[in-house]
């Protein structure tokens, strides 16, 4: 096979594993423009709006955690055929849903799906990417991610234009938000039957003990000279303990203590979080009608907001190879912690109405640039590099339970932000909602520099603890 057709192979399967990073975008994004759609069909208050929409991210929690840990066991292709079936279960009942209990239920299976694939599909196409395409590669993954909510964010749009607003009936006299949830069952299906043309990750086959199967693989993806030498290098780099795989391996043997590397991704995860940004993607047209704009005017925002993302995302395929993982990291924190900052003083600057809806007046082109400064920044920085770090830091042995752990703590932190903003808006407005993100955008600039290490250029089999 020629160099050409290896490097063909290899984007044809990773394009294949982002879809479910699509999926994930499309289901996180879904929600931003049903809300008043759930509030209106289940009579939920801020605190039930807020448990509608996080609910599926308790079931992402628990997807990631075990997606590693059962991905060791049974495969990376397979844990993704799994999600296939999952999404394609929670598009249909989301929007089928009666009830808020029904709904939270097929949220939940969705967010199964979306847990496993956040840490399946990075997984993967680390596991089958040369080195010095591996970053590229994997921020694929983003971009699919950000495509995802881009595609959800322009159909939650258009059907409700189309219908007069989400509330409204269309298609078969169904309203329109369950439609939004309907539109996911297209990506859903193509990625559950494409599925079956991806071979498995060699360094799972290695691991275990299908060396045949993993020769194979390895063949077409980097022709037969080179294949036997990686093979090689992956029997190498995992060790012959049958349980090296376990959580014991998170822990120094000698003080007992979680090891450090442990630490440094799930400091990760939870930054990546706390700046706020799945704010702006789940409760975007909550966040700018609370601002004083009308629900199309909000509705549209999040479609431009999705194509900011996929431009940065674009830049930063470009880069992540060249000058590394780090000073993205740091750049995209200082860059955060400034437009999140320049949020804030335009909230400081609001004026409000006898009702207390907020009116945003000269300030509110200020704050429509600085969430999109903001998400460029996050989405040429932590939104991508998060998972090409933890995709590659983590040696061999303990990458699938160290991505469980990390993963577990992103979706955890995602939760917790996602459950607490309705509650904020209330409590303390947007003013001290963003307020607490920009702290964390400043604090994870300092993270960033004294405990984060370059992966950039290092094979997954040279990745020390």
């Amino acid at each position: 096979m020629s160099e050409s057709h290896k490097l063909g192979f290899t984007l044809f399967i990773s394009m294949i594993a982002t879809i479910g990073g699509f999926l994930f975008g499309f289901d996180s994004g879904v929600i931003n423009g049903t809300i008043s759609g759930l509030q209106k069909a289940f009579n939920s208050a801020s605190i039930g709006t807020g448990f509608n929409v996080s609910s599926m991210l308790l079931g992402c929690a628990v997807g990631a955690f075990f997606a590693g840990r059962l991905g060791d066991i049974f495969g990376r292709k397979k844990l993704l055929i799994v999600a296939a079936v999952l999404f394609i279960i929670s598009a249909w009942g989301s929007g089928i849903a009666g009830s808020s209990f029904e709904f939270i239920i097929y949220r939940i299976l969705g967010g199964l799906a979306v847990g496993a694939a956040s840490v399946m599909a990075p997984a993967y196409i680390a596991e089958v990417a040369p080195a010095h395409l591996r970053g590229a590669l994997t921020t694929i993954q983003q971009v699919a991610i950000i495509s995802g909510l881009f595609a959800a964010f322009l159909s939650n749009y258009l059907l409700a234009g189309s219908a007069g607003t989400s509330t409204d009936a269309f298609w078969m006299g169904f309203e329109a938000w369950r439609w939004m949830f309907w539109m996911e069952l297209i990506p859903a299906f193509l990625f559950f039957f494409l599925l079956f043309f991806i071979p498995e990750s060699p360094r799972f086959l290695v691991a275990t003990g299908k060396t045949l199967e993993a020769n194979t693989v390895l063949n077409r993806l980097m022709g037969s000279q080179q294949a036997a030498q990686k093979q090689q290098e992956i029997v190498s780099s995992i060790s012959n303990d049958a349980n090296a795989m376990q959580l014991r391996n998170m822990f120094d043997s000698a003080t007992g203590k979680i090891k450090p590397i442990i630490w440094i991704g799930i400091g990760l995860a939870i930054f990546q979080q706390l700046v706020g940004i799945n704010v702006v993607f789940y409760y975007g047209a909550v966040l700018w009608q609370a601002a004083g704009f009308s629900e199309s005017d909000s509705l549209l925002i999040n479609v431009v907001n999705g194509a900011v993302s996929i431009a940065a995302c674009l830049i930063t395929i470009y880069l992540i190879d060249k000058i590394g993982r780090k000073p993205l990291l740091k750049w995209g924190s200082i860059g955060m912690t400034i437009s999140l900052g320049t949020m804030v003083v335009a909230f400081a600057n609001a004026s409000f109405d006898a009702s207390g809806q907020m009116d945003l007046g000269d300030w509110g082109l200020t704050a429509l640039i600085g969430a999109n400064v903001f998400v460029f920044f996050f989405n040429a920085s932590w939104g991508p590099v998060m998972w090409v770090m933890l995709s590659e830091m983590f040696p061999n042995r303990m990458r699938g339970t160290g991505l469980a752990i990390a993963g577990l703590a992103q979706w955890f932190a995602n939760f917790i932000v996602s459950m607490t903003f309705p509650i904020l808006l209330v409590g303390i407005g947007l003013l001290g909602a963003y307020s607490l993100y920009a702290i964390s955008a400043l604090i994870s600039v300092f993270f960033v520099i004294k405990f984060v290490r370059e992966t950039n250029g290092i094979e997954l089999e040279a990745m020390q603890e």
